[in-house]
């Protein structure tokens, strides 16, 4: 009996040595993962103590503070975060030997044997799936978890983003507020020149009624920016997972900066670091596997048990009188089915067939959406160049010296008005092509799954 105990805890500890393999290679990738460069940085695993980390948003927070507190807090982020956990923590079941079986049989009539009757089998068995079955099943979810790890970066990239776009966006808000704010005292300083004018019989009361009419435009501008600004906090904040209405301060100054790198190289590095295209790469790894594991269908699975047999001492006094037997056995199914598994090699062939059109189609899409984004990125460079440099101070010129004329009568006050409008127009074109170039180069970082190097135009 102590021979048949021993037999069976050894049938054990080889099911559960051999199918703790794999989990093994898992828990290897995990360590491994979890120590490359390009995974999260600490402060995204998302525990208590990271966000109690989370920092203050004042007035003199820089948009590094708010990248910080999205990154930390966002629901969105910590979502694809789980989902990549959760597909590593998959790639352990698939890696590991289905459970093994216990059975147990009691002889309702006793079966007489020659050393005596048989009252009771205790059993246990394990299937061993065909050899590299199991590494298949595992580096198809370890693929998969890549995959799961590229969408995170993803979706990182993606929510700095949205968080520098609203940033950006807060900040074209607040400027054009602030211009619009200054044009309406302007205009006010025009119409008391006006008034002087009319009192002295120098103008008409036509030029006092153009002010106000412009000074009742410049204010329903100004009060269209005003309510604006409330929904823009509101996005913003939501990326940050804040309540809509908590107060941000307006962003002091957008550094102009210039992209260090040419347009080929930026092509070049989206191919390579692009999160998108390295998770649908990955998926065709998978498929791969998937197709070999599929050709394996064609080979049998084998289970090994053991049984044990309860014996009751004979009435006879024979050799090996009560002797408990211990039987082992082998187990195979018959893969006879063989259209189903051409069925299943074709679908794996297509579903591998899909991801690779899948990755072909991604790249073509966002190749065209970096050029997009380059040539919108290189006009709004232009337009701030223009109207930095020629436009603005044209303006201010054409303003000073229409402001003169129409002191001594040489000019009408439309002229004046329209130069007026016309530096409104200009400083907020330049302000708007300030935004939107800050705007592109978030967009190219999020596109290239990489910060971009620039150089400073300040």
């Amino acid at each position: 009996m102590p021979n048949a105990y021993t037999t069976a805890a050894i049938a054990i500890y080889i099911a559960l040595f051999v199918g703790g393999c794999s989990s093994d290679r898992a828990a290897d990738y995990q360590r491994t993962a979890a120590g490359t460069e390009n995974y999260m940085q600490p402060a995204l695993e998302h525990d208590s103590e990271a966000l109690s980390q989370l920092p203050e948003l004042d007035e003199n927070s820089t948009l590094s503070d708010y990248l910080t507190y999205a990154a930390l807090n966002n629901p969105g982020l910590k979502a694809a975060f789980n989902r990549w956990k959760a597909a590593l923590e998959k790639a352990t079941v698939q890696g590991a030997l289905p459970d093994p079986k216990f059975n147990y049989a009691y002889y309702i009539e006793n079966v007489e044997t020659r050393v005596g009757p048989q009252k009771q089998k205790f059993g246990l068995s394990q299937l061993f799936p065909w050899f590299g079955k199991l590494d298949l099943r595992e580096g198809i979810a370890l693929e998969n978890a890549n995959a799961a790890k590229e969408r995170y970066e993803a979706e990182k990239l993606k929510l700095f983003y949205d968080v520098k776009r609203t940033y950006y966006e807060y900040y074209y808000l607040m400027r054009a507020i602030s211009i619009t704010r200054d044009n309406v005292e302007l205009v006010k300083y025009l119409e008391k020149v006006a008034r002087i004018r009319y009192a002295t019989a120098g103008a008409t009361n036509t030029d006092v009624i153009r002010a106000q009419v412009e000074l009742g435009k410049l204010d329903d501008r100004m009060r269209t920016l005003i309510d604006l600004k409330q929904p823009t906090i509101a996005e913003l904040n939501a990326a940050l997972n804040r309540p809509g209405a908590a107060p941000v301060a307006a962003p002091a100054k957008i550094e102009e900066a210039t992209v260090a790198v040419s347009d080929e190289e930026l092509l070049q590095w989206f191919r390579q670091a692009n999160p998108e295209l390295k998770a649908l790469a990955f998926e065709v790894d998978a498929g791969k596997k998937a197709v070999k594991l599929a050709g394996k269908n064609y080979y049998p699975d084998f289970t090994f048990g053991l049984d044990y047999i309860e014996t009751d001492p004979a009435l006879m006094a024979v050799d090996d009188n009560g002797k408990d037997p211990v039987a082992a056995r082998i187990m195979i199914n018959l893969p006879i089915w063989y259209g189903k598994y051409r069925a299943q090699q074709e679908q794996a062939r297509r579903q591998l067939s899909g991801a690779k059109n899948r990755l072909a189609d991604s790249e073509n899409i966002l190749a065209s959406k970096i050029a997009l984004v380059l040539y919108r990125l290189h006009d709004a460079n232009r337009k701030i160049d223009l109207y930095r440099d020629t436009l603005v101070p044209l303006g201010e010129q054409s303003l000073k010296a229409t402001e003169t004329a129409y002191t001594t009568g040489e000019v009408s006050f439309s002229d004046l008005i329209d130069a007026q409008r016309i530096l409104l127009e200009f400083e907020l074109s330049y302000e708007r092509a300030l935004a939107s170039h800050a705007q592109k180069l978030a967009q190219l970082n999020m596109l290239a799954g990489r910060e971009i190097p620039t150089v400073n135009d300040n």
